[in-house]
């Protein structure tokens, strides 16, 4: 049994930081990627960033001057430091991640998700 567990959403006002935090346990041989991934009433849900293994980073161009991904390999955890919050990024964050419980047996995962809102 594998679980992603965020943490970190709330209310914040516009211009507010927040740090998600998303924490994998249970059989886990190794992880491949981990991401972050939004989704509003509505609509599909979109990309937000990636980082692998090596912390190779990939984020949606509309993100990465405000947003960090980061990660932390020895806790199986990633993060997302949020800046300048616009209150067009009020939506439910989901953490996504590769991973294999052993060799070739690779999947993908889900968090349950943790809603960001931002507003005054």
């Amino acid at each position: 049994q594998v679980q992603l567990v965020e943490s970190g959403g709330g209310l914040v006002q516009p211009g507010g930081s927040l740090r998600l935090s998303c924490a994998a346990s249970g059989n886990i041989f190794a992880i491949n990627f981990m991401g972050w991934y939004r989704q509003t009433p509505g609509k599909q849900r979109e990309l937000v960033a990636t980082i692998t293994y090596g912390g190779r980073i990939n984020y949606a161009d509309s993100m990465k001057d405000r947003f960090t991904i980061s990660r932390d390999n020895a806790k199986n955890t990633v993060y997302l430091q949020m800046n300048s919050l616009k209150t067009e990024d009020t939506a439910v964050y989901y953490c996504n991640a590769e991973i294999l419980r052993t060799i070739g047996d690779r999947r993908n995962y889900w968090g349950q998700g943790t809603q960001v809102t931002v507003s005054s």
